[in-house]
């Protein structure tokens, strides 16, 4: 009884442990981060929770890169569910739904405690354009049915999802082609009082192992550009693609609550 009372009690410390605040660009290219909406001064801030670091920071998009190595690349299966990423056996640059260590694993939230209290229902995650020279596809795989696209940067723009409040999820981020991307996110929600929320933020990613730092000094845009072909050379390494298909949802908290995610496109 002793025992787990301690153990109650050190994941309760743990949810209410006060986060850092961080100004350092970084690089990160493994563990785990989340992007999510939260408070800073009172002003509603799309950010970076960084966990790879103890005790975990907040950053601000534009001080940190999401390096996507080539330990990630892999091949598109021959599965025909998986056709929205392009024709089987090419080359893709994945950072899968479940955890896979020596690769980032990228999600988002809405569990800041002041967002669960003051937003009544739903955030609004909208993409607004990419700039790369690839295709980017965010999507989600469960155990059972066909993959959940969320977004895929060649289709047209704004794009936008569903999050409930004081949720915690993970996908599939997929990649075409290694260098730059530039992804204009927007999240937005209503406040109890009425009020509108809603930050604008340009997400940094770097497809490959040459020189992520660099990406700090390309200016950002909210115009998007369509993919540019590149040579791609070198195999692709073999992906055990289970990790891309187990466990659809990640969920943190003492509550497990239900995630309600919806794919809009507005032509």
């Amino acid at each position: 009884m002793i025992r787990r009372l301690a153990a109650l009690t050190f994941a309760v410390l743990v949810l209410v442990a006060p986060f850092a605040a961080a100004d350092t660009p970084k690089v990160i290219a493994d563990g785990h981060i989340d992007m999510g909406p939260r408070f800073v001064d009172g002003k509603w801030t799309v950010q970076i929770r960084d966990d790879t670091v103890s005790p975990t920071e907040w950053r601000d998009l534009s001080d940190v890169v999401v390096q996507v190595p080539d330990a990630a690349k892999t091949q598109i299966p021959s599965d025909a569910v998986y056709g929205f990423l392009g024709v089987a056996g090419s080359p893709v640059w994945l950072l899968p739904q479940v955890q896979r260590p020596g690769v980032v694993w990228p999600g988002w939230n809405t569990q800041d405690p002041e967002v669960v209290a003051k937003v009544g229902r739903e955030v609004t995650w909208r993409l607004g354009g990419v700039r790369g020279p690839g295709t980017f596809v965010l999507f989600l795989s469960g155990n059972f049915g066909a993959p959940q696209v969320i977004f895929d940067s060649s289709k047209p723009y704004p794009q936008e999802t569903g999050i409930e409040a004081n949720t915690h999820v993970h996908g599939n981020w997929a990649f075409s082609a290694p260098g730059t991307y530039l992804l204009d996110i927007e999240m937005t929600g209503t406040a109890n009082d009425g009020k509108a929320l809603a930050d604008r933020r340009t997400l940094r990613v770097h497809v490959g192992d040459d020189r992520p730092e660099q990406v700090f000094d390309v200016a950002t845009s909210t115009t998007a550009s369509p993919p540019t072909p590149v040579a791609v050379s070198g195999e692709a390494q073999p992906f055990p693609w289970a990790w891309v298909g187990g466990g659809a949802v990640v969920l943190l908290g003492v509550v497990v609550v239900v995630v309600a995610l919806r794919r809009r496109t507005r032509g």
